[in-house]
């Protein structure tokens, strides 16, 4: 009983796709053709201020007449049980601006103090243009290795069918996310963000389209820490469509006391949130854009209405920890499902491990080569022995929280 209701708790929370032909797949070097060409579209637009005209479903020409409206079809799919691969996957793709991998210091991005005071009063923060069109290119590219090849860890997901691919601590398996990690200026961006001295990460997810959307909620699943420990954030690779997929928060909402700590779903309209309910604040990213948030920030994402994204938005996001953090073990807790790694780590030790990697002010060479190695994973023992606890009647009624929140609008 336990053991079945571990692993369909495990499933229902990391999710994944919806089901096409692989007859129509479209390949790696297809995706990677689009994603460039998306990108130099953008950056003209950006450039010269206006849009060019976008190929729609709508306007593609037909050869056969037709009254109908024209297949709304997805532009990913999900992979067959043949397709998964498990172990460590290396897409051996360039870095950006002659980084040698493994040796060259990680790159910095300065943010400004008003920034940085908007995240901490607001408890959101949009920074945009972090990242240049070598650093998208190389993350559209990781991500279409990543879709083309989907590993093991992201097949639970498909019982959830919230995204069209998502995979949480990617880093582990994917070098090619690591080395983003380890060379690239996220690090040194979001300690500035934190005031801290060192950044590590806690956790991690790839997210491709958000089929259903997710309802008002906050974040629990930030890794062993606790929330002033974390710093959430986003990495966007694609234009947020007009009418759909723009993050949506409550400004300040950090701060409220009315929210439990272990819910995911929040009522906006429960007593105590009312200061906030108003306060509202949606951000339309852009390619290279971080966006960066206090973990109890109440927010939400509306999909499509007919949860089929024909465009791309992919995103790299997760949680990083601050200087000083000591590990929490969050068993009992729908948060241990960030933390099923088998790290052998006890309640407020320092988090300092190779399976929560310190990315700034400098990546450690030890780290990286434990997950090179294949040191830094998950074994089916331990995330039944880790999420074994949640069969607990209180457990289950927290957990049931992440239900609600589920859906579009």
């Amino acid at each position: 009983m336990k053991l079945n209701l571990a692993i369909s708790l495990l499933a229902l929370l990391v999710g994944n796709a919806s089901s096409f032909s692989p007859a129509s797949k479209p390949s790696l070097a297809t995706k990677v053709f689009q994603s460039t060409e998306v990108f130099e579209r953008e950056a003209s637009v950006a450039k010269n201020g206006e849009a060019e005209p976008k190929e729609t479903a709508a306007t593609v020409p037909s050869t056969v007449p037709s009254m109908a409206s024209p297949k709304r079809e997805k532009v990913v799919q999900e992979p067959d049980l043949w397709e998964y691969n498990f172990g460590l996957q290396e897409p051996k793709l360039t870095l950006p601006h002659g980084i040698v991998g493994g040796v060259t210091a990680p790159e910095k991005y300065a943010i400004t103090e008003e920034q940085i005071r908007v995240l901490e009063e607001d408890g959101v923060v949009h920074i945009k243009g972090v990242f240049d069109e070598e650093w998208v290119d190389y993350l559209r590219k990781a991500t279409a290795y990543q879709v083309d090849n989907p590993h093991f860890w992201a097949f639970a997901g498909t019982a959830s069918k919230l995204y069209d691919y998502i995979q949480r601590n990617v880093w582990q398996t994917n070098g090619a996310f690591a080395d983003f990690y380890y060379h690239s200026a996220m690090g040194h961006v979001l300690a500035q963000c934190g005031r801290t001295d060192e950044i590590r990460v806690s956790t991690d997810l790839l997210m491709v389209n958000p089929n259903k959307g997710f309802k008002w909620h906050q974040d629990n699943q930030n890794g062993p820490i606790k929330w002033e420990d974390g710093i959430r954030f986003w990495i966007t690779m694609d234009e947020t469509p007009a009418d759909y997929g723009a993050p949506v928060y409550l400004k300040g909402s950090h701060f409220n006391d009315a929210v439990d700590e272990q819910a995911v779903f929040v009522d906006i309209e429960q007593s105590g949130l009312d200061e906030y309910r108003d306060k509202v604040a949606e951000f339309r990213t852009m390619p290279g854009d971080m966006l960066i948030w206090h973990p109890r920030t109440i927010h939400k994402v509306d999909g499509p209405s007919d949860g089929i994204w024909t465009t791309y938005r992919r995103v790299l996001g997760g949680t990083v920890a601050k200087g000083g953090t000591l590990y929490q073990d969050k068993r009992g807790s729908g948060g241990v499902l960030s933390d099923l790694g088998k790290h052998g780590m006890e309640q407020d030790d320092k988090l300092d491990s190779p399976f929560f990697p310190i990315v700034y002010p400098q990546f450690k060479e030890s780290e990286a080569q434990a997950r090179r190695n294949g040191d830094v994973g998950r074994s089916f023992q331990d995330i039944v022995s880790k999420i074994g606890g949640l069969a607990t009647k209180a457990s289950g009624e927290r957990f049931g929280s992440f239900f609600k929140v589920l859906g579009s609008r």
